[in-house]
């Protein structure tokens, strides 16, 4: 066995770009997270639905022309499969939003690291693929996380409320698990990411909107602004996301995912006045072990 090649300094900073990109979108994520615990419940949840997924097409369509991928690349041989996706996604949307105004924003965001785990087993079970010995511990884990934070609950000393919001946050991961296994679907299948995004985008607006009949608000300055904020940040988080894994492999970038913890408690303890309780503080730990360890095992390249 020769010994591997020394990485070239290019491709050092290459990486380095790839991961300040994964960071500044978990910030953009966190932004709009922000946005949308500061709307309450003044708005109706539909409409935040339909203006976080019509302002995130600005930045969107702007990408994809820029890159040369609008409209063409819009074009698709799997509109039922998009339709599957886009479904799962925007149902994911609904409860995502909802469990952010029942929960603290940290509590909110850990949940949705339960993903990780749901999709260890939605791949297994429909994809076939590989349950290994390291992806069932990452289920174990995170499932334990989620019983250690439904403790509470069943002591009495989580409000109705909030014990929505777990069941809701919950739903949330395993949604998002089911829209991320059909994405990674339609990837195999030959769809363009940008056609992919659009389309979950388009179709999420238009569930949104198809609550007006429920009773909408006029929007006053405030609200209008953080409903453009959260739109536009999640459409820019999206983006540089994208952009991340033009400069880096999934396996580095993996790592910096979870700063949207971060991001979360510092918002909620500095805007909002949050601070993670007991059952947080023991939950975080297991959960994020656990999507950790529910990630595909980085190959090392050698030279032999």
């Amino acid at each position: 066995m020769h010994p591997a090649a020394p990485v070239p300094a290019t491709a050092i900073r290459t990486e380095a770009f790839g991961i300040l990109l994964r960071v500044a979108a978990t910030l953009a994520f966190a932004a709009m997270g922000g946005c949308i615990k500061a709307l309450g419940t003044t708005v109706p949840l539909g409409q935040v639905v339909f203006f976080r997924s019509a302002f995130a097409l600005l930045p969107l369509v702007a990408f994809l022309w820029l890159t040369g991928s609008f409209p063409k690349g819009l074009a698709t041989t799997r509109p039922l499969g998009h339709a599957a996706r886009c479904l799962m996604g925007a149902a994911a949307m609904f409860t995502s939003f909802a469990t952010i105004r029942l929960l603290p924003l940290a509590e909110a965001t850990m949940l949705s690291y339960l993903a990780p785990a749901f999709m260890a087993l939605m791949g297994w079970a429909f994809l076939g693929e590989n349950l290994h010995r390291r992806r069932i511990m990452g289920v174990a884990l995170g499932l334990s996380g989620c019983a250690v934070i439904s403790l509470p609950s069943m002591t009495g000393d989580l409000p109705a409320a909030a014990f929505a919001g777990l069941v809701l946050g919950v739903t949330t991961a395993l949604l998002t698990a089911a829209a991320l296994i059909q994405v990674r679907r339609l990837t195999v299948m030959g769809e363009q990411a940008g056609a992919i995004a659009f389309w979950f985008a388009a179709v999420s607006a238009l569930a949104g909107a198809a609550t007006l009949p429920l009773g909408w608000t006029v929007p006053d300055g405030s609200q209008l602004m953080l409903l453009l904020g959260a739109g536009l940040s999640g459409g820019i988080a999206h983006i540089l996301m994208t952009l991340s894994f033009r400069h880096a492999e999934a396996a580095a970038l993996a790592p910096y995912e979870y700063l949207s913890i971060l991001w979360a408690v510092i918002l909620g303890l500095a805007v909002f006045g949050e601070s993670p309780g007991w059952a947080f503080l023991l939950a975080a730990p297991l959960i994020l072990s656990g999507a950790i360890a529910a990630l595909p095992v980085r190959r090392l390249r050698r030279a032999r």
